[in-house]
């Protein structure tokens, strides 16, 4: 049997508490957390953390990209993502893609929903379609009226790989579509949208419970009565108590005092970290082909921006260059939390939205997904399912 003994950690339960103790690694899952030592078998691998911090795994719920890989272009960028992602301590991800139905499009996507990733590499438990029932484009999303029958093509061809489908509440015909993908256990994202109160409290009502990259592409609703302040879905997610918010925390997209409110109106428990990153992110700065028409720029505290001078939207945002440990860092730095609640923005909070049970948490019989973080959120080391598949070539 294979065991691993990490000690010598600070062990980080997200939302709960850090305390002094190790960790023992068994056959892929957690054995024991603060084993008694003198019980532990002699062949046991032992690793000296160095009083560091281990977490669980960072878990990304909204990704399009990594380094050099899109991944809508394929199953290799897929995998290649997978690849990449655990040097910056993440452990599961859901590429997340900008679907435009056309031909050949249900044949491409059964074979990125086929993707298996080896079990060295990040854990993809799914995908994340963002569209194509939108209200709004943004950068890359197709605008198409809610058409269950659409939908029920799109699930099959997934094979029960789509996990998750981001959809605007004021998509004529959302409804029905909203209810199916629930029906099919996979989560509708509210996102893209102007949506009113009503129209937005009737996609939560139909099961919606979480707003991806909150604040983006939800343009506030002119006021018509001078004075008088339009309602519209931001209020609207941010006053019912059922739904969930997520952010893309890189200082570009969002005011760290819109993350602030949110925090006041949900709790930590309810506000999670993503990336929304494109091609580029996790590399210097540079220019990328994408499959939408258009290349981004890629800066690091400039986002991904459509780079196109002949593009309607040239400059404007595509996304992000974001990587998981670096939000972890700006949360950590923008808000005026205890660090076990910011690290549960990227641990045990995406992994409850995305019904990943048992993932996001160091317990007895979780999986053994966990990152060793020296004091400048990079990672140190990375294990998945006991094994480890990061090791950074030097640490300061």
């Amino acid at each position: 049997m294979n065991r691993t003994l990490i000690e010598n950690v600070c062990l980080v339960f997200p939302g709960e508490k850090i305390e002094r103790g190790g960790i023992l690694f068994s056959e892929g899952v957690i054995e024991a957390v603060n084993p008694e030592t003198k019980n532990i078998p002699e062949q046991t691998e032992r690793v000296d953390g160095q009083g560091l911090l281990l977490t669980p795994g960072l878990i990304d719920l909204h990704t399009h990209g990594i380094k050099s890989s899109l991944y809508d272009h394929g199953p290799e960028a897929v995998k290649d993502g997978a690849r990449n992602l655990p040097a910056f301590g993440v452990t599961g991800f859901f590429p997340t893609l900008a679907p435009h139905v056309e031909s050949g499009f249900m044949e491409k996507l059964a074979r990125l929903a086929g993707t298996a990733c080896d079990e060295k590499d990040a854990r993809m438990p799914g995908l994340h379609l963002e569209g194509p029932f939108m209200a709004m484009t943004g950068a890359g999303c197709q605008t198409i009226h809610g058409d269950v029958g659409l939908l029920r093509e799109i699930i099959a061809a997934c094979g029960g790989r789509l996990k998750i489908m981001s959809v605007s509440p004021d998509t004529p015909g959302i409804l029905p579509v909203i209810e199916c993908l629930v029906e099919n256990g996979i989560a509708p994202f509210i996102t893209h949208t102007r949506a009113t109160v009503e129209q937005t409290e009737k996609a939560i009502a139909a099961g919606a419970r979480h707003a991806t990259h909150f604040y983006d592409v939800f343009p506030a609703l002119p006021e018509f009565d001078p004075g008088v302040h339009t309602a519209g879905a931001v209020e609207a997610v941010l006053a019912d108590e059922r739904v969930s918010v997520d952010f893309i925390a890189d200082g570009v997209h969002v005011h760290p005092v819109v993350v602030r409110m949110a925090l006041k109106a949900k709790g930590f428990q309810n506000v999670i970290l993503i990336t929304d990153s494109n091609i580029g992110a996790g590399l210097p700065s540079g220019i990328h082909d994408t499959p939408w028409g258009f290349p981004v720029k890629v800066e690091h505290g400039n986002g991904a921006r459509i780079h196109d001078p002949k593009h309607p939207c040239h400059g404007g945002l595509a996304g992000s260059a974001l990587t998981m440990n670096l939000g972890i860092k700006n949360l950590s730095q923008w808000l005026n939390l205890p660090p076990e609640q910011v690290w549960a923005m990227g641990t045990s909070n995406p992994a409850r939205v995305a019904g990943l049970k048992g993932f996001g948490r160091l317990e007895r019989n979780a999986p053994a997904d966990a990152v060793l973080w020296d004091d400048d959120f990079q990672a140190v080391m990375t294990w998945i399912g006991g094994q480890l598949v990061w090791k950074a070539p030097s640490r300061p």
